[in-house]
């Protein structure tokens, strides 16, 4: 073999293998993006459906609220399950609190019930154990959630103002001094 022939072959391979590296190159890195990118897509998702889970839980609080305040005889009372707040048994017609059930956002599943001690609903939360991105800025009538370290600790509850006893203050006897 010439010498000629020979530092073609050489020349040849090395540009294989140059080619080679620079197309592994190429794979780690666009390997390196679609992770990266694939990362930030799971945060932005998260963070959608962390605001999804917010206005869900608050819709189910209110509509809680709502068949709260309908005095159903001597007393007002929770509801038994969830289904009663798309349609309140106590009416022979169709009373809506919410429109319809939702889902839990963060688990694609049932939300988990909050129940008094007579097992009425009082509220409900998500069984998600992700932490959540938001931890503080929240209404009013959230600030409990405030530093949670998971959605399954963002608890949205209806609690019954307490009935206050309708007493008017009663007045000292004044005694007449001479």
């Amino acid at each position: 073999m010439s010498l000629e022939v020979m530092c073609w072959k050489s020349s040849a391979s090395t540009q294989r293998g140059a080619a080679l590296l620079l197309l592994l190159v190429v794979v780690v890195v666009l390997g390196l993006a679609a992770s990266l990118a694939g990362q930030s897509w799971r945060s932005t998702m998260q963070q959608v459906r962390e605001a999804e889970l917010l206005w869900r839980g608050q819709q189910y609080q209110q509509a809680i609220a709502s068949y709260y305040s309908v005095k159903h005889g001597p007393q007002q009372m929770y509801p038994a399950k969830l289904e009663h707040l798309v349609r309140d048994p106590r009416f022979p017609g169709v009373v809506r609190h919410l429109r319809k059930l939702y889902l839990d956002p963060m688990t694609g599943e049932d939300w988990v019930l909050i129940k008094d001690p007579a097992e009425r609903v009082i509220g409900v939360h998500s069984s998600s154990e992700l932490e959540p991105f938001r931890k503080d800025g929240f209404p009013k009538s959230l600030e409990e959630l405030k530093e949670k370290t998971s959605y399954s600790e963002w608890e949205f509850v209806f609690v019954a103002p307490k009935a206050q006893a309708n007493k008017k203050p009663t007045a000292s006897p004044t005694t007449a001094t001479p």
